[in-house]
This record gives C-alpha cells, structure tokens and sequence, in this order.
C-alpha cells in the first residue's frame, strides 16, 4: 500500500474523533497533485472541522514554503484585481493572510533531527524569526527526552527579534 493510501485511511479514520474534541484540521500545501481520494478526504476533514477551536491540527502534504510564497502572492494579486485591496494596503500583516498558515502564530522553534542544518523548504515565511535547533538522533528515535533537550535549548536563548526575553 502506498503512503498516500495509508495517509487517506488514517485521516478518515481519526477525523471524527478529532471533530469530537474540538480539533480543527488545517491543510497546509496544494492539493492538486495529489491521489483524488487523499485530497476529497481533506477537503471533508476540513469541511468539518473548521469552526473547532480548541486545538489546530496542520497537515502538509505537498507543501514547499516557496510554493507557498508564490501561492500567497498570486491571491493577492487576484484581490488586487478584483478590487479588495490597494497596492497600498500591501504589507507583511496583509501577506500573512493569504499564506495557508493564515491567522496561525510565527513559529518560535524550528527542531531538525539527524543532524540536519537546513530549513528544507518548509515554513519559510513564518520561521523568519524562529530559533534553530538541531539533534544528531534520528527522526524515530526522537522521543520526549530530546523534545525536553530541544525545549531547554531553546529556552536558554535570549530573543534576537525584538527585546524580549524568553522564559
């Protein structure tokens, strides 16, 4: 069976216990492209779960951050187009809304296992402040105690956006 197969599955199986907690399933990337039946079973999901607010579940499939940037631009410029907003209006906060991560917080840590340095295409935009953190274990491996090491690393950084400091 393939991983998209698998991925379909698993999401028509959890979806609905997700819907019973509150979790809303956000979808992050383009579905075209993908399998027809993992991309109706996302939409569903969600469809669903969309008013949920006691969690957020973000799923990325076919996802790249520059793709993502080139996706957000030609939405604003279809707005502009279609008279939503002036050129004017265009800054950062505007962007932001039309990303996929829309009304989602900037990611404040970025953890890569198996000794990887690189962002690798993903969350490009909403990392540009993120602090970096890196493990030699491997993704399996990668359990509650290296989430504990990736949290006190992180926590013992002084903020270089900004003047806060982080507890």
């Amino acid at each position: 069976m393939g991983l998209f197969k698998v991925f379909e599955e698993l999401i028509g199986r959890h979806v609905p216990e997700l819907h019973r907690n509150g979790i809303q399933v956000r979808y992050l990337g383009r579905l075209e492209g993908l399998p027809k039946g993992l991309a109706e079973k996302i939409r569903a999901a969600v469809e669903l779960t969309k008013d949920n607010d006691h969690w957020i579940l973000n799923l990325a499939f076919n996802y790249g951050g520059k793709a993502e940037i080139v996706d957000a631009t030609k939405r604003v410029i279809a707005a502009y187009r279609r008279g939503e907003l002036g050129l004017d209006a265009l800054d950062e906060g505007l962007f932001e809304r039309y990303l996929y991560t829309a009304g989602l917080p900037e990611v404040d840590l970025i953890t890569r296992a198996g000794g990887e340095k690189r962002l690798s295409n993903f969350l490009l935009w909403q990392s540009a402040h993120a602090e970096f953190y890196s493990t030699p274990v491997y993704w399996p491996d990668f359990d509650e105690e290296e989430l504990k090491k990736a949290l006190l690393a992180y926590s013992q950084r002084k903020g270089q956006f900004g003047e806060l400091e982080r507890c």
